[in-house]
């Protein structure tokens, strides 16, 4: 492995830290785009619960808030539902969209990743092809084992490239559509919450509610 990364030459740095960034971005959405952790399923129950037994505080607000991205859009809504129906769907809103910024904290850069790579390994390839044939210019390519060879060591980084760009297109769009689900779903339980507590809908919470 080492000769392989030698033989790919200096090119190769930027694709190996590309790589060791994006095995880091993947494995952190992978925990932090939990569905127990963004979503929890009781979360809704517990906070109707709370409203009925008049145990709703500024403390339990800010206990809310810090449960889960879920519980911070909640919170939001129930810290001004007294102001009517409409101010509490644009508090829920404005705090889904800070919640879903920090759902989609470094997909950007996974994806550029992503489009960056096989760039980056042609760019090695195209540097390591200028090298041999300029060797080879003196003795007129006599010499075609040894061009061979050479041509072979510049498409390493090509490889290199497309090594690192494959998963991480894959994970760029598999990690934003977890993003999208977890959206809907907090979507759908906030929209409940607006419902119950603005007294539009009669909601059985006695599923959620059992933790």
């Amino acid at each position: 492995m080492w000769e392989l990364v030698k033989a790919g030459g200096w090119m190769m740095l930027p694709i190996i830290l590309s790589s060791i960034v994006a095995t880091a971005i993947v494995a952190e959405r992978l925990w932090t785009l939990r569905a127990s952790r963004v979503s929890p399923p009781h979360l809704l129950g517990q906070v109707w619960r709370w409203i009925k037994d008049k145990q709703l505080n500024a403390q339990k607000l800010k206990e809310l808030r810090a449960t889960s991205p879920l519980g911070e859009v909640l919170a939001a809504g129930l810290a001004n539902s007294k102001h009517g129906r409409e101010i509490m769907k644009e508090c829920i809103e404005e705090a889904a969209s800070r919640v879903i910024h920090e759902l989609e904290r470094y997909l950007n850069a996974l994806g550029s990743i992503a489009a960056m790579a096989p760039l980056l390994g042609l760019l090695g390839t195209v540097f390591g092809m200028i090298e041999i044939f300029n060797g080879f210019m003196g003795d007129g390519m006599s010499n075609t084992a040894s061009l061979a060879s050479g041509i072979g060591k510049a498409l390493i980084t090509t490889a290199a490239g497309l090594i690192v760009a494959i998963p991480a297109v894959f994970f760029h769009r598999y990690l934003l559509r977890r993003v999208d689900e977890l959206v809907v779903a907090m979507e759908q339980e906030a929209i409940k919450l607006v419902e119950v507590v603005q007294g539009d809908r009669e909601v059985d919470f006695s599923e959620e509610t059992k933790a």
